[in-house]
């Protein structure tokens, strides 16, 4: 099978981290372009800095890692560090990127990549607010019919938001651009809260990924003590749900997800539901399907395959 080409596009964030640990440590199938980075989690200065940290991290400096846009597109920028501590990747103690960001801005690398490749070859992987994606459609808009697919975390129905009872942190940040890549035409896939929240890092997990005894193993088993303490807290839960890595490992194995193809409208306007996803789950309108919503994974599988991807580095 011909590795899918991808571009990250991220705010990390330690499961941002996870997420592109996974995809380096997985060439069969996957082929990353080049890492963009938004402002979201940290503002951009840190982002950038994070995903050269990952990538040196994982022993990968020779992939492109370009700053993209500092802010949203019309709303001041909303930050995370109540979850990601101040840097983005509290928890490990990691040495500062020595490798450089790559020349340029992170929208013309998406523009120019996906006209560089043949129609219908490159996925776009939002992990972060979709600023640069939306960005990219408007100062390109013949890209939208070139891009085989959008596999991004964002949104919630269901288990309502993370940042404000309707809305999920990623899409809050900027739901002007969401709203612009969910009206975009090009094939979305979705991991919603509603999966991401069964992703959970429970202690047998995290030990696993210790055990692994490499400095990626005990980096991610160190990120995700860190991460933990804010969502086992405000849920009661028994770990940390690993949100981004489920868009690579359905890249990898989309088997191990289910969901159902909606209308997903994005809400722009009122200040109680900013960034809503509007999810027609039970297919009451007639609102036309743009994005494949899911809604479960086999959680052992996914951890399973998280493991054994991440020993390889």
């Amino acid at each position: 099978m011909t590795p899918r080409k991808i571009i990250i596009d991220t705010d990390p964030g330690q499961d941002d981290a996870v997420a592109i640990l996974l995809a380096l440590a997985s060439p069969e199938e996957i082929d990353v372009l080049g890492i963009t980075c938004v402002a979201g989690n940290v503002p951009l200065e840190l982002t950038s800095k994070n995903a050269r940290i990952v990538c040196e991290l994982a022993g990968h400096r020779d992939v492109k890692v370009l700053a993209g846009c500092d802010r949203p597109l019309g709303r001041d920028l909303v930050t995370a560090e109540h979850v990601h501590g101040k840097t983005g990747l509290d928890g490990p103690d990691l040495p500062d990127p020595t490798m450089p960001l790559a020349e340029g801005h992170g929208v013309d690398f998406i523009i120019e990549q996906i006209r560089a490749h043949p129609a219908g070859s490159v996925t776009l992987c939002p992990l972060g607010p979709l600023t640069n994606i939306a960005t990219a459609l408007q100062k390109a808009p013949d890209i939208a019919e070139k891009v085989q697919e959008i596999v991004l975390m964002g949104g919630g129905y269901f288990e309502g938001g993370n940042i404000t009872p309707t809305a999920e942190f990623n899409i809050y940040v900027d739901p002007h651009a969401a709203d612009i890549v969910f009206k975009s035409g090009i094939p979305i896939v979705v991991m919603p809260l509603d999966v991401t929240h069964k992703a959970l890092v429970t202690k047998p997990r995290n030990d696993a990924f210790r055990a692994i005894g490499t400095p990626v193993g005990v980096a991610v088993a160190e990120m995700t003590d860190f991460f933990e303490r804010f969502d086992k807290e405000k849920y009661g839960s028994e770990g940390a749900p690993l949100h981004d890595p489920c868009v690579t490992a359905y890249l990898i194995n989309p088997d191990l997800f289910k969901g159902r193809h909606i209308n997903v409208e994005i809400e722009t306007v009122s200040e109680l539901t900013m960034g809503m996803t509007v999810a027609d789950w039970w297919g009451v309108t007639d609102r036309a399907p743009n994005a494949l919503f899911v809604g479960d994974l086999d959680a052992d599988g996914f951890f399973a395959l998280l493991t054994e991807r991440l020993a390889r580095l």
